[in-house]
Formats: structure tokens, sequence, C-alpha cells
């Protein structure tokens, strides 16, 4: 069987109507990119990327969306496949931003309090649910990674095999924003223990963590890069050929 194309999402996370970056999750510690996250939604589509990650943090946080000015913007500013996390607690909001232009929602506090939720979503909208998986120290965190769960991400994400979940989403919090390179094995791991696609996000900090990725056997889809991109650490031709190679 013919392996998937390795799928490159750069990131859009939000934090007061902004384009920000954190380090670890820490929302005191943010470097803002862009006060339009519209326009650098355009710099993503014009630099070649194909899909886009969207976090709304205060969403996160609140348990409901904060940024949706900003969210409906970069829909209309980004032509591709866009997925969108933070702050989706219910039936409600998922239809909404599905209604609204998003091809995918990402369910991740929700995926460890509410998984009779999150599998009735998948069942209602086969294919454009994503479970999101933030761990650190091998302990899944929600709320923001505020809290933890007392979960491995390994036994929530078993919940979801066979529930029609469209991929999962695993976040390590310890590299999240902070250059230091992904954590292929952790990633690897996961993806080996599920028929779920895994995205491997946090920590890439240049091409040769792409390459990394897709060059494992397990099979991970795809990554998520934000701060090696705004850097200037990773372009898209890099990234697109670092992922062939792998």
């Amino acid at each position: 069987m013919t392996r998937a194309a390795f799928e490159i999402w750069p990131a859009i996370d939000l934090k007061g109507g902004r384009c920000v970056r954190l380090l670890h999750g820490d929302l005191s510690a943010e470097t803002v990119y862009n006060d339009d996250p519209a326009a650098q939604a355009g710099v993503f589509a014009e630099a070649g990327y194909d899909r886009l990650h969207i976090v709304d943090l205060d969403g996160a946080v609140a348990g409901e969306s904060r940024n949706q000015p900003a969210v409906s913007a970069i829909l209309k500013a980004f032509p591709g496949p866009k997925q969108l996390g933070g702050g989706v607690r219910d039936m409600a909001a998922v239809d909404r931003w599905l209604d609204a232009g998003v091809d995918r929602v990402i369910l991740g506090t929700a995926a460890v309090r509410d998984p009779a939720f999150v599998a009735e979503a998948a069942r209602v909208h086969a294919g454009r649910i994503v479970v999101g998986i933030d761990a650190d120290k091998g302990e899944v965190r929600v709320s923001g990674w505020l809290e933890g769960a007392g979960h491995s991400p390994i036994d929530v994400a078993k919940r979801y095999e066979d529930q029609g979940v469209a991929a999962i989403v695993y976040t390590d919090i310890s590299r999240d924003g902070a250059l230091v390179g992904v954590n292929v094995d952790a990633t690897a791991q996961l993806a080996a223990a599920l028929s779920i696609p895994v995205i491997a996000s946090g920590g890439v900090a240049g091409p040769a963590d792409i390459e990394a990725l897709a060059r494992r056997p397990e099979g991970i889809a795809g990554a998520i890069a934000g701060r090696a991109i705004y850097n200037g650490r990773l372009t898209a031709a890099a990234a697109f050929a670092a992922a062939r190679r792998g």
C-alpha cells in the first residue's frame, strides 16, 4: 500500500486576537509574531503551505471560543484545509466551526473529560474530528495545559480506536515553542500503538525534525510547526523537501 504524503501544518496560535507563540505553553511567556492573524495566514498560503493549524489559546483556558473574529478572518484568508482547536467542548461549538468553514475540529480537554461526546462528534462528523493529546513527562494535561489528567497519551488515544477520529495531534509540552527538536520516539511509539494517523507537535526546530518524523516506519502522518517557521529556520520548500527525503 502506498504511504500517504507527510503533512506539514504551519501553526497560528491566537491570544488576545494576535498571532503568538508560547514557550512550554506558558501564557505569560508569549512572543507576538503578527498583530493580524489573517495576514499571517495569507503569508503561509503565499509561501506554499497547503493546510493550516489554528489554536485559540484563550479559548483553551476559558472552555469556550475567545478569538472568533480572528478565526473568521483566517478562514477567509487561507484557501486550504484548516483544523482548529481550543475551547471546543460541546456539539454546538463543533457544529458552529464546521459550518463556519473549519475542515477539522480538534478536541483536547473534551477527549479526556467527555469521551462520549467526542465519540458522538466523530460519528456525526466522520473524518472531521481530531483528538488533541498534550503531554508533559508522560502525563496528559488539559484546560490549556494547566491541569494534569492522570492518564498516559496511549491510554487516552486508545479510547478512540474505531470511533471515526481523523487523526491524533500529539504535543510534547516540554518541547513546545523551544526549538529543541521534536520528540520523535514518543510520537512513533504512539503511532505504533494506533491505527489512527498521528501528527507530531512541539519542538520542531528545522528540516531535520521533519525528515526524522517522515522516515519512521511507524507511519507518522505529519508535523505541526510554529516558531521554527516564524524564525526562518523552516521554510515551506525545505519542509516539503525534508518530508520527501524521509
